[in-house]
Protein backbone atom coordinates (compact mmCIF):
# COMPACT_ATOMS: atom_id res chain seq x y z
CA UNK A 1 0.00 0.00 0.00
CA UNK A 2 1.12 3.45 -0.84
CA UNK A 3 1.84 6.28 1.70
CA UNK A 4 -1.20 7.87 -0.08
CA UNK A 5 -3.84 4.82 0.62
CA UNK A 6 -2.12 4.73 4.33
CA UNK A 7 -2.85 8.09 5.23
CA UNK A 8 -6.48 7.94 3.79
CA UNK A 9 -7.07 4.93 6.12
CA UNK A 10 -5.16 6.47 8.54
CA UNK A 11 -7.64 9.59 8.76
CA UNK A 12 -10.83 8.08 8.47
CA UNK A 13 -12.89 7.97 11.38
CA UNK A 14 -14.79 4.99 12.94
CA UNK A 15 -19.04 5.82 13.60
CA UNK A 16 -22.10 4.85 14.99
CA UNK A 17 -24.51 5.22 12.43
CA UNK A 18 -28.05 5.37 14.49
CA UNK A 19 -31.53 4.74 13.32
CA UNK A 20 -34.00 7.25 14.67
CA UNK A 21 -37.67 6.37 14.63
CA UNK A 22 -37.69 3.85 17.65
CA UNK A 23 -34.41 4.07 18.45
CA UNK A 24 -33.16 7.44 19.44
CA UNK A 25 -37.27 8.96 19.85
CA UNK A 26 -40.24 6.87 21.16
CA UNK A 27 -41.79 5.18 17.61
CA UNK A 28 -45.00 7.57 16.75
CA UNK A 29 -46.05 6.57 12.70
CA UNK A 30 -45.01 9.79 10.30
CA UNK A 31 -43.21 11.95 13.22
CA UNK A 32 -42.29 15.26 11.43
CA UNK A 33 -43.32 17.94 14.48
CA UNK A 34 -40.97 18.80 17.06
CA UNK A 35 -43.77 19.02 19.91
CA UNK A 36 -44.61 15.43 19.04
CA UNK A 37 -40.50 14.64 19.55
CA UNK A 38 -39.81 13.02 22.60
CA UNK A 39 -36.83 10.84 23.58
CA UNK A 40 -36.30 6.72 24.24
CA UNK A 41 -34.69 7.15 27.75
CA UNK A 42 -31.04 7.24 27.81
CA UNK A 43 -30.60 8.47 24.15
CA UNK A 44 -29.15 11.90 24.83
CA UNK A 45 -26.64 10.34 27.36
CA UNK A 46 -25.79 8.05 24.67
CA UNK A 47 -24.88 10.40 22.19
CA UNK A 48 -22.93 12.51 24.16
CA UNK A 49 -20.78 8.92 25.09
CA UNK A 50 -20.78 8.62 21.17
CA UNK A 51 -19.27 12.07 21.05
CA UNK A 52 -16.63 11.75 23.94
CA UNK A 53 -15.26 8.18 22.05
CA UNK A 54 -14.28 10.60 19.16
CA UNK A 55 -16.61 8.80 16.68
CA UNK A 56 -19.28 10.12 14.51
CA UNK A 57 -22.79 10.14 15.61
CA UNK A 58 -24.82 9.92 12.06
CA UNK A 59 -28.83 9.91 11.84
CA UNK A 60 -29.65 7.89 8.71
CA UNK A 61 -33.44 7.51 8.91
CA UNK A 62 -36.40 6.78 6.43
CA UNK A 63 -39.02 9.06 5.34
CA UNK A 64 -41.72 7.82 3.95
CA UNK A 65 -43.93 10.46 4.67
CA UNK A 66 -42.71 13.11 2.41
CA UNK A 67 -43.11 10.52 -0.64
CA UNK A 68 -46.52 10.02 1.02
CA UNK A 69 -47.13 13.90 1.37
CA UNK A 70 -47.83 13.63 5.00
CA UNK A 71 -45.22 16.51 5.42
CA UNK A 72 -42.11 18.01 3.43
CA UNK A 73 -37.83 17.92 3.66
CA UNK A 74 -37.90 20.61 5.12
CA UNK A 75 -40.45 19.74 7.97
CA UNK A 76 -38.03 17.06 8.86
CA UNK A 77 -34.90 18.92 8.74
CA UNK A 78 -36.97 22.09 11.11
CA UNK A 79 -37.36 18.64 13.40
CA UNK A 80 -33.44 17.75 13.08
CA UNK A 81 -32.49 21.18 14.05
CA UNK A 82 -35.10 21.23 17.10
CA UNK A 83 -33.08 17.94 18.07
CA UNK A 84 -30.02 19.72 17.58
CA UNK A 85 -31.05 22.28 19.86
CA UNK A 86 -32.34 19.73 22.66
CA UNK A 87 -28.59 17.91 22.14
CA UNK A 88 -26.81 21.08 22.54
CA UNK A 89 -28.54 21.79 26.21
CA UNK A 90 -27.29 18.23 26.80
CA UNK A 91 -23.83 18.74 26.12
CA UNK A 92 -23.83 16.18 23.16
CA UNK A 93 -24.40 16.39 19.23
CA UNK A 94 -25.47 14.57 15.83
CA UNK A 95 -22.35 15.05 13.14
CA UNK A 96 -24.96 14.04 10.48
CA UNK A 97 -28.44 13.75 9.02
CA UNK A 98 -28.94 11.69 6.36
CA UNK A 99 -32.90 10.35 5.03
CA UNK A 100 -34.68 9.08 2.62
CA UNK A 101 -37.37 10.12 1.49
CA UNK A 102 -38.94 7.98 -0.88
CA UNK A 103 -41.50 5.67 -0.93
CA UNK A 104 -41.26 2.10 0.10
CA UNK A 105 -41.97 1.04 -3.32
CA UNK A 106 -39.15 2.92 -4.59
CA UNK A 107 -36.68 1.05 -3.10
CA UNK A 108 -38.27 -2.77 -3.59
CA UNK A 109 -38.35 -1.62 -6.98
CA UNK A 110 -34.94 -0.52 -7.05
CA UNK A 111 -35.37 2.93 -7.63
CA UNK A 112 -33.35 4.09 -4.60
CA UNK A 113 -30.62 3.05 -3.04
CA UNK A 114 -31.26 4.63 0.12
CA UNK A 115 -34.25 3.11 2.15
CA UNK A 116 -33.28 1.11 4.52
CA UNK A 117 -32.15 -2.02 4.12
CA UNK A 118 -30.36 -0.73 0.91
CA UNK A 119 -26.86 0.64 1.98
CA UNK A 120 -27.20 4.32 0.44
CA UNK A 121 -26.83 6.62 3.27
CA UNK A 122 -24.19 4.76 5.27
CA UNK A 123 -22.01 5.13 1.86
CA UNK A 124 -22.78 8.48 1.26
CA UNK A 125 -22.02 9.36 5.09
CA UNK A 126 -19.01 7.18 4.83
CA UNK A 127 -17.90 9.18 1.66
CA UNK A 128 -18.79 12.52 2.61
CA UNK A 129 -17.24 12.39 6.46
CA UNK A 130 -14.22 9.52 5.55
CA UNK A 131 -15.20 6.95 8.21
CA UNK A 132 -14.06 3.30 8.50
CA UNK A 133 -16.59 1.69 7.59
CA UNK A 134 -15.07 -1.92 8.86
CA UNK A 135 -14.86 -0.51 12.58
CA UNK A 136 -18.33 1.43 12.24
CA UNK A 137 -21.69 0.56 14.13
CA UNK A 138 -25.47 0.19 13.55
CA UNK A 139 -27.76 0.83 16.22
CA UNK A 140 -31.53 0.14 15.04
CA UNK A 141 -34.90 -1.55 15.71
CA UNK A 142 -35.77 -2.96 12.70
CA UNK A 143 -34.11 -5.55 10.24
CA UNK A 144 -33.86 -3.38 7.88
CA UNK A 145 -31.13 -1.59 10.06
CA UNK A 146 -29.62 -4.81 10.32
CA UNK A 147 -29.40 -5.82 6.77
CA UNK A 148 -28.02 -1.75 5.58
CA UNK A 149 -25.12 -1.96 8.51
CA UNK A 150 -24.57 -5.92 6.86
CA UNK A 151 -24.53 -4.57 3.48
CA UNK A 152 -22.67 -1.48 3.86
CA UNK A 153 -20.11 -3.55 5.65
CA UNK A 154 -20.68 -2.17 9.72
CA UNK A 155 -21.55 -3.94 12.58
CA UNK A 156 -25.06 -4.42 13.67
CA UNK A 157 -26.77 -4.14 17.09
CA UNK A 158 -30.51 -4.41 17.31
CA UNK A 159 -31.60 -2.64 20.25
CA UNK A 160 -35.56 -3.46 21.99
CA UNK A 161 -36.87 -0.46 22.24
CA UNK A 162 -39.83 0.70 19.19
CA UNK A 163 -40.04 -2.32 17.13
CA UNK A 164 -36.55 -4.37 17.73
CA UNK A 165 -38.55 -6.80 20.89
CA UNK A 166 -40.43 -7.85 17.62
CA UNK A 167 -37.79 -7.95 15.01
CA UNK A 168 -35.66 -9.54 17.51
CA UNK A 169 -36.74 -13.31 16.54
CA UNK A 170 -36.41 -13.09 13.16
CA UNK A 171 -32.49 -12.18 14.31
CA UNK A 172 -30.34 -14.40 12.72
CA UNK A 173 -27.39 -15.60 16.13
CA UNK A 174 -24.13 -13.56 15.62
CA UNK A 175 -26.27 -9.85 16.06
CA UNK A 176 -25.92 -7.93 18.94
CA UNK A 177 -28.84 -6.90 20.72
CA UNK A 178 -29.23 -4.09 23.43
CA UNK A 179 -32.02 -2.82 25.29
CA UNK A 180 -31.87 0.61 24.11
CA UNK A 181 -29.16 2.63 22.72
CA UNK A 182 -27.55 3.79 25.71
CA UNK A 183 -26.94 -0.29 26.78
CA UNK A 184 -25.91 -0.42 22.97
CA UNK A 185 -23.57 2.61 23.19
CA UNK A 186 -22.26 1.16 26.31
CA UNK A 187 -21.84 -2.37 24.74
CA UNK A 188 -19.91 -1.07 21.64
CA UNK A 189 -17.53 1.24 24.15
CA UNK A 190 -16.79 -1.41 26.60
CA UNK A 191 -16.05 -4.37 23.91
CA UNK A 192 -15.02 -2.35 20.91
CA UNK A 193 -13.46 0.83 21.41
Amino acid sequence: MSNTADQEVNNKRPALFLDRDGTLNVEKNHLYRSADWEWIPGAPEAIRQINAMGWLAIVVTNQSGVARGYYREADVNALHRHVDGLLAAASAKIDAYYICPHHPDAGAMGDCDCRKPQPGMLLRAAREHQIDLASSFMIGDKMTDVEAARRAGVRPVLVATGYGAAEAEALSLGIARAENVLAAVDMIRRQWH
